[in-house]
């Protein structure tokens, strides 16, 4: 995977990508990034890349000649004038994301489709966002990582990349990922560490069982209780798609009865 990040603030990228198990995928050659910093592509010794609205209103708008000719030098193609890109041959053509808040939800599901892609191109906007014939002429999607407004389209990107990068394989364990939150329509089981007690507060008795069947049994529990009580509209969207096996169906009826749900 190679993430491209066109950005007006590529600092912020660049930094993002040395730390942690991120950078050590970086440095293991598990993935690659570059970012493109648009003001390089600006035709005034002022790096000018926004403009005040046509037809009036607040803020102001990132100009399309600057992203355009940013776009174009990565050999993406125009789809609705050729002529203003040099299109560069791809064995298969990135996907080209614009964070927005106005586009499509971004779910974990979203995240594991996105992590198949072999290239994905990121377009940060910034102050009222990006002139309307860009996205209209180079992007595919349209995400918004929720119902709110930012400032920065690459605080966006970097929640993207994040959600993505760790599904990639060898980033992570696969067994790390099976019991995370989301994994099987439901969020994850409460975790405990060193020290056993932590003032008058100890760690359930069944975690120092070693009784693993009786550990799984209560971290499902856990899961279903807690997806119940906090997003029981996972529980629901579970059901209608079919995704819980007998014994989960059974403790969520159980919880349900009991008042919990």
């Amino acid at each position: 995977m190679t993430y491209t990040v066109l950005s007006l603030f590529p600092e912020l990228i660049d930094a993002f990508f040395t730390f942690s198990i991120l950078g050590k995928a970086v440095q293991e050659g598990l993935l690659g990034y570059r970012s493109v910093n648009i003001r390089d592509f600006a035709r005034d010794k002022h790096k000018t890349c926004d403009d005040t609205p046509y037809g009036g209103g607040a803020g102001m708008l990132m100009m399309p000649e600057p992203v355009g000719q940013a776009l174009a030098a990565l050999g993406l193609p125009n789809r609705l004038d050729p002529r203003l890109a040099e299109v560069k041959t791809y064995q298969s053509k990135p996907r080209v994301i614009y964070l927005s808040p106005a586009g499509r939800p971004f779910t974990q599901e979203t995240a594991k489709s996105l992590a198949a892609e072999a290239e994905l191109v990121l377009l940060c906007g910034r102050y009222e966002g990006l002139d309307q014939r860009i996205i209209d002429a180079y992007v595919d999607e349209e995400i918004s990582i929720g119902d709110y407004v930012l400032s920065s389209g690459e605080v966006a990107a970097l929640v993207l990349i994040d959600a993505t990068y760790r599904l990639l394989e060898g980033v992570i364990a696969p067994e790390s990922l099976e019991e995370e939150s989301f994994s099987g329509g439901l969020l994850e089981y409460p975790q405990y560490t060193r020290p056993e007690c932590y003032g008058m507060l100890t760690v359930p008795e069944v975690l120092l069982s070693g009784h693993h069947e009786n550990i799984r049994r209560w971290r499902l529990r856990k899961r279903i209780e807690k997806t119940l009580a906090l997003r029981p509209d996972l529980i629901r969207q579970g059901e209608e798609a079919g995704l819980f096996d007998r014994e989960t169906r059974t403790i969520i009826a159980e919880l349900r009865n009991s008042g919990a749900g």
